[in-house]
C-alpha cells in the first residue's frame, strides 16, 4: 500500500480507505445507472443483440468518469479525483480539454 499511495500522493490510511470506497461506489452507480440510461436512450437487447454490452459499455465509461469526480467531491476528495480523471483522459487521447496555461 505505501507504494500506491506514493504514486497517488495520498498521505494518510484514512484518504486511501475513502479512494477505495468512492471507486467501489462510482463502479457500481454508473452499472446500476446505465440500464435506464439504455433504456431512455433505447437501447435495448432484443433490439441489439450481441452489441448490447459493448454498446452499453460506451454509456458507462462517460457516465463513470462523470460520477467519479461528483462522489469523489462528495466524499470530500475532489482535489484527487479531479486530477485522477484529467491524468487519465489525457492518456485517453483528451488531453487537449486540459492544455496548462504557460506564462
Amino acid at each position: 500500500m505505501k507504494g500506491l499511495k506514493k504514486r497517488w500522493g495520498i498521505t494518510s490510511n484514512f484518504q486511501l480507505t475513502i479512494v477505495f470506497i468512492v471507486f467501489a461506489v462510482t463502479g457500481s452507480a454508473s452499472a446500476w445507472i446505465s440500464k435506464p440510461v439504455c433504456i431512455w436512450l433505447g437501447i435495448l437487447k432484443e433490439d441489439f443483440g450481441f452489441w448490447h454490452t459493448p454498446v452499453r459499455l460506451l454509456i458507462v465509461l462517460p457516465l463513470y468518469q462523470i460520477l467519479l469526480v461528483i462522489i469523489g467531491f462528495l466524499f470530500g476528495q475532489f482535489k484527487f479525483f479531479w486530477a485522477f480523471e484529467k491524468k487519465m483522459l489525457r492518456k485517453m487521447g483528451f488531453g487537449f480539454l486540459f492544455k496548462e496555461k504557460q506564462n
